[in-house]
Order: structure tokens, then sequence, then C-alpha cells
């Protein structure tokens, strides 16, 4: 499960009566929310092995980011786990195993679901990376499908729900559901709440020191 969690975001269709929703919202999302902030609850789902049912995990923690490249998940339930990017470093700190892995921020970042929603500057720069296309509204949600473009990761595909609200002068876009598929075929469902748009955070809200005593992997 913890292995997972760092592949979501690491390695991590054709679509028929599509809406034009789905790349708007994004659109929207990324060029007038420059910070955010909300609780989440992830739930990743495992291929059924012959004669086994699908094994479902779930973990609930805080998510908060600062347009262009800096985000943190703080994983609070059922076990203690921080990712960070610091606009340089991506850093993972497994409290259970008191162990820290950093890596290269600019190696791994690019396809990603945490490009999508947290690091990209511009829906130009993201679709450097990613084939975008508008998905069926659903749930009351306006989607956009993300394929990569590059097939050598594990992501296979993103499709990310917006909840879109005011008319066309004055719509907000606000972050709602990330739904990620890997080529292992474990599918991994984010659920936001309380997602607070351009919250004023402090700069050391993504800033890292590995505690002591912590066994640091850089790689």
């Amino acid at each position: 499960m913890k292995r997972f969690l760092l592949t979501v975001f690491l390695a991590v269709a054709s679509i028929g009566g599509v809406s034009a929703g789905g790349l708007k919202s994004l659109e929207t999302f990324v060029q007038t929310v420059k910070t955010g902030q909300a609780d989440f609850t992830q739930v990743v789902t495992s291929p059924a092995r012959e004669g086994q049912v699908s094994r479902v995990k779930t973990s609930s923690g805080r998510f908060e980011f600062s347009r262009p490249n800096r985000f943190r998940f703080d994983y609070a339930k059922p076990f203690v786990q921080t990712i960070v990017a610091d606009g340089q470093t991506l850093w993972l700190h497994d409290v259970d195993l008191n162990q820290v892995t950093a890596r290269k921020q600019a190696a791994v970042l690019g396809t990603t679901p945490a490009a999508l929603i947290a690091s990209a500057a511009d829906v130009q720069a993201l679709q450097e990376d990613f084939v975008l296309a508008d998905a069926p509204d659903q749930d009351g949600l306006q989607w956009v499908l993300a394929k990569p473009k590059s097939t050598d990761g594990q992501l296979q595909s993103v499709r990310v729900g917006f909840r879109v609200a005011g008319d066309a002068a004055t719509a907000t876009s606000t972050l709602a559901v990330l739904e990620i598929l890997d080529s292992f075929g474990q599918r991994s469902v984010l659920t936001f709440k309380q997602m607070q748009l351009n919250p004023a955070l402090a700069a050391t809200t993504f800033v890292f020191k590995p505690p002591a005593g912590a066994d640091v992997i850089r790689q």
C-alpha cells in the first residue's frame, strides 16, 4: 500500500457523447487557482486475483499546493506518511520505517497526476506531456481525461472531476475528484473535501527537513 501511494504520484478509452466542459474547467482551475488546500480520502482498488475479490484500501489526510511545482500530501490514516515537493526535490517520509526518500523533482513529476492538479503553470505546459480530452459529465461534475504521451511509465490514464459554479463571466472551477489508473490495473480515487481556493499558505508549508535519525535515501 505504501509503495503504491508513491507510485501513484511518481509513476504515477475512447470517449463518446462528450460534453465540452472538462477542458474548460481544467483551464479555469489552472489559470485562476494558484494555491489550494483540502482534506482528501484515497481509495485504492487492486485487480481481483483468480478466485478472490478485489482488494480495497482506504487512506485519508490533508493536501496543499502552491503553483507551480510545490505541493504537500500529509497522510494521517491508517498510517502517517508525508509527500512534499519543494520545487527542487520530491520528499517521501515514511514515519513507521523512519525512512526518507529524496528524488530530483524535475525528473519525476512531468507525467504524473500531481502535474495535472498542482504543478503545471498552464494548460499548454500540460499538453506537452499529456493528451487531454473532454469526458462526459458525471455525478454533477465536469471531467477531463488525461493520458501521458510517454508509454514508458506506469501511469495509464487520469480522469479529473471539477465542480463548477457561477456564470461564464464569474465561473469558478474546484477540484473534486481524481481517478488514476496504472498499467497494473490498480485504480486510485482521491476525493477532495472542503477545498479552499487561493488561501494564503506559509512558505514553510513546502519545506521539508528529514527528522534526526531518519534513514535518508537519495535517488
